[in-house]
């Protein structure tokens, strides 16, 4: 019952809809072998895995350090995102473990390929356009919707 609750707290179930037989919508669990997006602190926006949970609100993360420069660290649930990509391991996992699970499953070209990694590629490229490159893409939006008005013209006539 505690491990539940648990894993209700950290997706937003509510107590109450559990209790009367709600199907849960949630997939994602706070599990060993989870692998969670960090989204607050030195590390955000990397990813991580879950190697141990230490209680109901923090658990233990590790990168590995050499694939995606997170150490290994406790780290609160609030501060990390669970993603749908799981590795296999046991609790506790070494960092050579650990690594060879990421490789095995090629975690880094799945999470690439996920359209929550791409939006988030996408806003780190808008941050870094400099003012010329932003007057760039308004007229190249102008031009794009110029040439669509047009052809919409045409058809319709």
């Amino acid at each position: 019952p505690q491990l539940s609750n648990l894993v209700c707290s950290v997706q937003g179930v509510s107590e109450s809809k559990r209790r009367f037989g709600e199907k849960m919508v949630f997939k994602r669990y706070v599990e060993v072998g989870r692998v969670v997006l960090i989204n607050y602190g030195p590390d955000a926006g990397k990813l991580a895995t879950i190697i141990d949970i230490v209680d109901q609100n923090k658990c233990l993360i590790d990168g590995p350090a050499n694939l995606t420069g997170v150490t290994r660290q406790v780290i609160p649930y609030g501060r990390i995102a669970l993603t749908d990509l799981t590795v296999k391991i046991s609790r506790n996992a070494r960092q050579k473990t650990l690594t060879a699970a990421w490789t095995e499953g090629d975690i880094q070209a799945k999470w690439d390929a996920t359209s929550w990694a791409k939006k988030l590629a996408s806003k780190k490229k808008r941050a870094t356009l400099s003012d010329f490159d932003r007057f760039k893409v308004m007229v190249a939006r102008k031009q794009k919707s110029s040439i669509i008005a047009k052809k919409m013209k045409e058809l319709s006539a």
